[in-house]
């Protein structure tokens, strides 16, 4: 997946609050939903100067500046590592073909639910998941739903996913502490790909951070493929 078409399916998905363009800058009013809908992005080559404008516009929206590097922007990369950027939190965006891993998930085991209802919002806060991150949900125009996971007859789990194009992508992936490693992510991955394919989806498509050691193994285990990736980089005021 190219740079610009990764962003493009971020946008769409897991949409900031507002978009403005910048000189050659798009720069993102995240309302406190997280880095994906906060960092600015490269429009076009950006001059070493240039990157002041993005740091004023990020400012004025009271954003500590933070900028998405992608996999093709390395002299904009080292532009702001001389700058004292710090690298945050780089991740693999890994993607399958929807049908191969559309497998039905054993019986009362998951089920699509839009909007969400109070059990999957009690799981994602525990999981630092907020009212923010929520709102975001609500903000993805394209198809979407959610899927709550059960176990043991108990909310165990809960993802959101939403079509852009031919892709559905998955956010928020939380299982509660107490049913992990019993395969729910496995069962929540493959009604997700499910629904991508009734919704004619071709790809299933996932962003984890490197450091989340558990979800990359989960995501290898389902044949998944590591498709591109980007990490950020922050002021050294944060």
């Amino acid at each position: 997946m190219t740079p610009k078409a990764l962003t493009a399916l971020i946008d769409a998905t897991w949409p900031a609050t507002r978009f403005s363009t910048v000189g050659p800058w798009t720069i993102r009013e995240g309302a406190g939903g997280g880095s994906r809908v906060s960092a600015a992005t490269a429009r076009d080559v950006a001059a070493d100067a240039e990157i002041e404008t993005a740091e004023a516009a990020m400012r004025a929206l009271g954003q500590t500046p933070l900028f998405m590097l992608r996999e093709d922007e390395e002299p904009l990369d080292r532009a702001l590592e001389a700058r004292g950027y710090q690298v945050k939190d780089p991740v693999t965006l890994y993607t399958t073909p929807a049908g191969a891993l559309a497998v039905q998930p054993p019986p009362v085991t998951c089920f699509e639910v839009w909007p969400p209802v109070a059990s999957q919002l009690e799981i994602w806060a525990k999981g630092g998941i907020g009212p923010e991150r929520i709102a975001i949900m609500d903000r993805a125009k394209g198809p979407k739903t959610t899927l709550l996971g059960r176990l043991d007859d108990t909310p165990a789990g809960t993802l959101f996913v939403a079509l852009h194009d031919d892709v559905a992508m998955v956010h928020a992936v939380e299982i509660a502490p107490a049913f992990r490693r019993r395969g729910l992510g496995r069962f929540m991955m493959q009604g997700a790909a499910t629904w991508a394919r009734d919704n004619n989806a071709q790809t299933l498509a996932v962003l984890v951070t490197k450091a989340n050691t558990g979800a990359n193994a989960l995501y290898s285990s389902l044949g998944m493929s590591a498709a591109a990736g980007y990490h950020y980089r922050i002021h050294p005021e944060a």
